[in-house]
């Protein structure tokens, strides 16, 4: 049997996340002893315990999924590695593929996603801003639907297209709470804020760029040992250059 592995991105996260493997796999807690060792803060106890809003902040959310990813990953690796054929993640998710990809040693990629996470959060103080998703078929298309709550409200644009029936929008409140209403008004099942601190993969989060490009050309990337799917293309990345490239488009 051949498998792909997908990872979470942010959202995913709750208090309570990875104690179970920690308590019954080695390997898993190797994982987040190590993760806190990189990281020199207690994230093993803020996964665990919480505050969730804490948690919640991007900065330690990013880490925190990331941990908990290569901690599942650690405990199936010798399992499924010859088998496994391509990764792929939902934004932060991505970085825990390449990871598992073996272009990203674990230390690596917790800081690394340690400083998008921080540099994201920055972004996100500056200009405030919120995401939600988009349940159900729309009579109207989405990019029209942004375009006049932008017009009417605040700045708001398609972020993930995860699904034709689940397309996650991004941007200020006023214009995300606009895009959600409009959404429902063009037959949307369901509109829901997502528990993230940030309006992130839309134009608010520009300031990050410079600081993320910084922070990852210190940063050591090797070609992956499989094909990792990227979010910006869909194309399968199987160099480390590309790997950056993308990452940074992202």
């Amino acid at each position: 049997m051949d498998f792909v592995l997908l990872f979470p991105g942010q959202g995913s996260q709750k208090p309570g996340m990875g104690k179970d493997l920690y308590g019954a796999f080695p390997a898993a807690k190797d994982v987040f002893d190590a993760a806190d060792a990189a990281l020199g803060v207690p994230l093993s106890s803020l996964c665990f315990d919480g505050p969730a809003d804490d948690l919640t902040l991007t900065h330690n959310a990013q880490p925190a999924l990331l941990a908990h990813g290569a901690a599942v990953w650690a405990v199936v690796r010798d399992r499924l590695v010859t088998h496994t054929r391509a990764a792929a993640g939902h934004s932060l998710g991505e970085f825990t593929a390449y990871h598992a990809a073996g272009t990203l040693s674990l230390a690596d990629a917790l800081r690394l996603v340690r400083r998008r996470g921080e540099l994201m959060y920055e972004s996100g103080v500056r200009r405030p801003g919120a995401m939600a998703a988009l349940l159900g078929d729309l009579k109207e298309p989405v990019e029209s639907i942004c375009a006049r709550a932008t017009a009417e409200a605040g700045l708001v644009s398609p972020a993930n297209y995860n699904s034709p029936g689940q397309i996650v929008i991004s941007g200020e409140e006023a214009g995300v709470e606009r895009a959600m209403a409009l959404a429902k008004e063009a037959g949307a099942k369901r509109a829901m804020r997502l528990n993230v601190s940030g309006a992130f993969h839309s134009a608010l989060m520009e300031s990050a760029a410079d600081g993320l490009a910084e922070a990852v050309a210190k940063t050591s990337f090797t070609n992956p040992k499989f094909p990792v799917f990227a979010n910006v293309s869909g194309e399968a990345v199987t160099t480390a250059d590309r790997a950056k490239q993308l990452l940074l488009q992202q």
